[in-house]
């Protein structure tokens, strides 16, 4: 076993040069690092591997055996060998991190979506179920849902509370109108009209932010801040570089969103606006026949004869 170690140390220790050499000339042929750089490559094969094959010739000196055939071919092939093998892994580990950090996301997403929602029914905001919408939903009501699918879909449920808020705006100007107008009216059929339009074009804009949103939904932003906030010697200029583009591209698509958001804050003020005004115009005809003035006065008045008339009596 020491011989077949002594001759693996000097086989692996052969290999060096070669596999630096291919390296300088095709990082990616060498290293199983993604993104492959030159530095990797030296760092590698004129440092790591030397050491450990001297670690391995070292520990193969106690026995006094000389370096074995075996030995021999095993170290020549063990870089060809260990190469795909550490892609491997490396890809399954990527992937488990992956895999970890959508999953953290999607726990994430759920808590914060079901304390939105309770803060939303505490709030008397009416909620909106993608799967299962209103009975009573019409074109809009369905493409809210949609819309807030999509932004659920992307991680995003402090931005598909708007759907939730739109809703809520939509359906109480509809109380409105139907409390100011008969259904038949052309009035109601003309406001109904306009303000679907505008509940459309926040839709719209939902969509939008989704798009915006699914394009970093991968990019996990206290990683890369974290990452950035270290004094890692090891981060190399390129990966560096890369970091900071990746967070300039999050910031980017946040400011991106909030704008889109001002929008359609915009379209739920218009909405209210037109509620209020709305709410002031009186179209149903008075129920009393007098004014309530009047009426205050004359039953003021009635009562004052009714007590003359109880002392009269006793």
């Amino acid at each position: 076993m020491l011989g077949f170690l002594q001759g693996f140390s000097y086989g692996l220790f052969l290999t060096c040069l070669p596999w630096l050499l291919v390296g300088l000339i095709n990082p990616r042929l060498a290293v199983p690092i993604e993104p492959p750089g030159r530095l990797q490559v030296i760092l590698r094969y004129c440092l790591v591997v030397p050491f450990i094959s001297l670690l391995l010739w070292l520990t193969s000196l106690w026995g006094g055996f000389g370096p074995t055939l075996a030995g021999w071919l095993a170290g020549l092939v063990a870089i060809p060998v260990a190469l795909p093998l550490e892609r491997r892994l490396r890809r399954f580990l990527e992937r488990r991190r992956v895999r970890r950090f959508r999953e953290r996301l999607a726990a994430e997403a759920a808590r914060r979506r079901a304390e939105e929602e309770r803060e939303a029914h505490e709030a008397g905001l009416m909620v909106l179920d993608p799967a299962r919408p209103p009975a009573e939903a019409d074109d809009l009501v369905l493409a809210l849902c949609r819309a807030k699918q999509a932004l659920l879909d992307v991680h995003r449920p402090d931005l598909a509370v708007q759907a939730d808020r739109l809703y809520s705006r939509y359906r109480h100007l509809l109380g409105v109108l139907e409390g100011r107008f008969d259904r038949g009216e052309l009035a109601f059929a003309r406001a109904r009209e306009l303000v679907s339009q505008v509940g459309l074009g926040a839709v719209d804009t939902l969509h939008s932010m989704a798009s915006q949103a699914s394009g970093v939904v991968n990019v996990d932003g206290d990683f890369v801040r974290r990452r950035l906030s270290r004094e890692d010697r090891r981060l190399g200029t390129q990966e560096r570089e890369a970091l900071r583009r990746r967070l300039e591209l999050l910031e980017e698509t946040e400011r991106r969103l909030r704008e889109l958001a001002a929008r359609n804050e915009a379209a739920l003020t218009v909405l209210d606006d037109t509620a209020v005004s709305l709410a002031r115009i009186e179209t149903s005809r008075p129920q009393a026949s007098v004014t309530a003035e009047r009426a205050l006065a004359e039953l003021s008045r009635f009562v004052s004869r009714a007590e003359r008339y109880g002392r009269s009596g006793s």
